[in-house]
């Protein structure tokens, strides 16, 4: 049963800190391997490195006395800040606000004389949204044909208008600012007081307030100390898996339920895979247990600086095996030392709270780990990828709250993903559920935001480590897949305590969606298709929201707006192939015979074939380019070519082959319109039996009517 929780107020404090956090984390996180790989060849190849090498590391001089650059500076100077601030701008903007973010950092990282990940951090997203808001001063002002010479310049103009902004501006406020941090940590651990500092961290991790800590602070310093002393202690002020891993002992020795039961699961994922937030319910259920944390922490802290010991580069995520690979190499005892005495002391302290208490940790008791796991979910905002684990989930999703994003992904995200999302909005919509949002995405967009990701049975592995905390449903097509009831149901369960409300009032809309979507002449049909592609838009990218709300726009003024994307000239009633390669080229030659596409993106459809089946079920395949294609093609373009006998399809019958070159997903509407004709028996029924390719092309007009 799905578990809903009231959500916090949309100005708390906590929640906003929380939201900050994440952001920071989205910049960092992705970049890790980055900084992995610093690590290592900083730690093999710098001077006091396992394997010093000059050239490498960047000490000594070559054969002409000049200095070696090495690597470790210019990963560390310019690299790591770039990939960050490129992150930071993707976030806001896509990818020209992360162009743009990138070339600001730049003038941050030459104004100073310390690595810029701060800098980044700010100039990142402050390149994305300041192009965001830019390019809405002449969003559909441009005339035809400039659209590619005005956003090139305008991109280019003020990306070098923020390098110079980041030179004279940025750079000396957060050089000052690093600066006095800096001083501020070497003033704790000077005064022996770094240990304190547990006394925040421990308290924020259990809030899901570290990450505003760890990679807004900790991980910048930390990258400077390192670069500096060839290691650093602040590494692992949060990073330590030891309080933790004390805690969940205690619980598998005093424990008590379903708690004692499941601590060993939970310290294995802890300590082993570094998902710290584990034991976090642990701690909800007895909220004195943060003592045994943070005396953990402390003693941690402490050890790592009587032994001087500390890490090269971060330890993401926080598992034992992260922290030893980036251990620099004078502090293995040190930083083991601290994982083992954390431990105990937490065990011990954690371990007198459990046997003094008298609450219970029966499931049933308002103590217990259900409701902790629920509380934990609730303040980190979504579900736990890994707190079901705890609670006997196993693979049944536990939503944190209602179901409010669902997402359809493909290796391109603009065809297959696309109608799939069509027909499933319409199904959420005619359920009374009008306000979730159905949209879809290629596999290389996603984030982790979505509630419910929905990837054909070939993707689903490439999808999950992108969107961990998401449920995640796999179909075998897009088209008629029984899965949809499932996330139907799966939409009622979530929003239990609305069912009544929503569906009384999406009961009108939820008839005219329906009537709309199989083939009724209604208006609401009509905004249906409109919104479909705008909101399909708006999950691809923030350029294609214009193209959608145009798209919209011209469904509800009733104009046919897709009848210059299929003509007539592009359908062909019997197709002369007989099998799936040659239905490809077909489809193909019919978009190349437009001028829509180059040769390139003909190749690129037997890619993507061969990647995964386009395929979709009801006798229809959509055959496109991939992700990478998109510069093969020159204008939106559909291709409609019927078998009349049918081919064989990797194994499926294909009567209908739908060949889609879209450029900045104009193609949605009219594939919006394909997935509203081929959820229709009828309809298709009607495609079957049409002897002119007007009626062919009236039956896609009828559906937006």
């Amino acid at each position: 049963m799905a578990t809903e929780t009231a959500a916090k107020p949309k100005g708390s404090m906590r929640v906003g800190v929380q939201k900050f956090g994440t952001f920071l984390s989205g910049m960092i996180m992705p970049n890790i391997g980055a900084f992995i790989a610093w690590g290592l060849i900083t730690a093999l190849f710098i001077e006091a490195g396992w394997l010093p090498v000059a050239e490498l590391g960047g000490f000594g001089t070559d054969a002409e006395g000049n200095p070696n650059t090495g690597l470790v500076g210019p990963m560390i100077t310019y690299l790591l800040p770039l990939l960050i601030a490129y992150t930071g701008g993707r976030m806001v903007y896509d990818v020209r606000g992360g162009v743009v973010g990138a070339i600001g950092t730049m003038g941050v990282i030459v104004g100073a004389g310390i690595p810029m990940f701060i800098g980044a951090m700010i100039m990142g997203p402050l390149g994305g949204w300041t192009m965001k808001k830019i390019d809405k001063i002449w969003d559909g002002k441009i005339k035809p044909g400039f659209e590619m010479l005005v956003n090139n310049f305008s991109a280019g103009i003020w990306g070098a208008a923020l390098a110079l902004i980041g030179f004279y501006g940025i750079s000396p406020l957060v050089e000052a600012f690093s600066t006095a941090a800096g001083n501020v940590v070497q003033f704790l651990v000077n005064n022996g007081l770094l240990p304190l500092t547990s006394i925040f961290i421990e308290p924020a991790k259990v809030l899901f307030l570290n990450n505003a800590i760890n990679h807004g602070v900790l991980t910048p310093l930390g990258v400077q100390q390192s670069l500096e002393d060839g290691k650093s202690i602040l590494f692992l002020l949060e990073a330590n898996p030891g309080p933790g891993l004390g805690i969940l002992l205690a619980y598998m020795f005093f424990g008590r339920g379903i708690a004692k039961a499941s601590a060993p699961g939970a310290a294995i994922i802890h300590f082993l895979g570094g998902i710290h937030e584990i034991y976090f319910p642990y701690v909800l259920m007895r909220p004195l247990l943060i003592l045994a944390a943070i005396a953990g922490g402390m003693t941690g802290i402490a050890t790592l600086a009587v032994t001087n010991s500390g890490l090269v580069a971060p330890a993401a995520p926080g598992s034992i095996i992260a922290v030893l690979a980036q251990t620099a190499r004078d502090s293995y005892f040190g930083v083991i030392l601290s994982v083992i005495l954390a431990a105990a002391v937490s065990f011990l302290v954690a371990s007198v709270i459990l046997k003094t208490s008298k609450q219970k940790d029966d499931d049933g008791d308002e103590g217990g780990l259900a409701a902790a796991t629920s509380r934990m979910e609730s303040m980190k905002g979504k579900k736990s990828s890994v707190a079901s684990n705890l609670t006997g989930g196993g693979n049944v999703a536990v939503m944190a709250g209602p179901i409010q994003n669902i997402v359809f992904a493909c290796d391109a995200g603009m065809g297959s993903s696309a109608m799939g999302a069509s027909v499933l909005r319409n199904k959420i919509k005619a359920a009374g559920y009008p306000d979730v949002k159905v949209t879809n995405a290629s596999i290389a967009n996603l984030r982790d935001d979505y509630d419910v990701v929905v990837t054909h049975q070939d993707l689903t592995e490439r999808a999950k480590p992108a969107t961990s905390s998401a449920v995640h449903v796999s179909v075998d097509n897009f088209m008629n897949s029984p899965r949809y009831e499932e996330i139907v149901d799966l939409v009622k369960e979530s929003r239990s305590d609305r069912a009544d409300a929503g569906a009384a009032a999406g009961t009108g809309a939820g008839s005219d969606a329906a009537a709309g979507s199989f083939g009724g002449a209604h208006a609401a049909g009509a905004h249906a298709a409109g919104n479909a592609a705008e909101e399909a838009a708006g999950g691809t990218s923030p350029d294609a929201r214009g193209a959608g709300a145009h798209a919209a726009a011209a469904s509800a003024d009733g104009e046919e707006s897709a009848s210059d994307i299929l003509v007539a000239e592009s359908v062909v009633l019997s197709g002369s192939s007989t099998n799936r390669d040659a239905a490809i080229d077909e489809a193909g030659q019919l978009l190349l015979a437009r001028d829509a596409v180059d040769e390139g993106y003909l190749r690129a459809m037997h890619e993507r074939e061969e990647s995964v089946s386009t395929y979709m079920g009801s006798f229809l395949a959509i055959p496109h380019g991939t992700n990478a294609a998109k510069g093969h093609i020159r204008k939106s373009a559909v291709s409609f070519v019927r078998y009349p006998e049918g081919i064989d399809w990797n194994g499926k019958e294909v009567k209908f082959v739908v060949g889609v070159a879209g450029v900045n997903n104009e193609h949605l509407h009219i594939l919006s319109s394909i997935a509203k004709v081929f959820t229709d028996k009828g309809q298709v029924a009607q495609l079957e039996a049409a002897t002119s390719t007007e009626e062919i092309l009236e039956i896609f007009r009828k559906v937006n009517a």
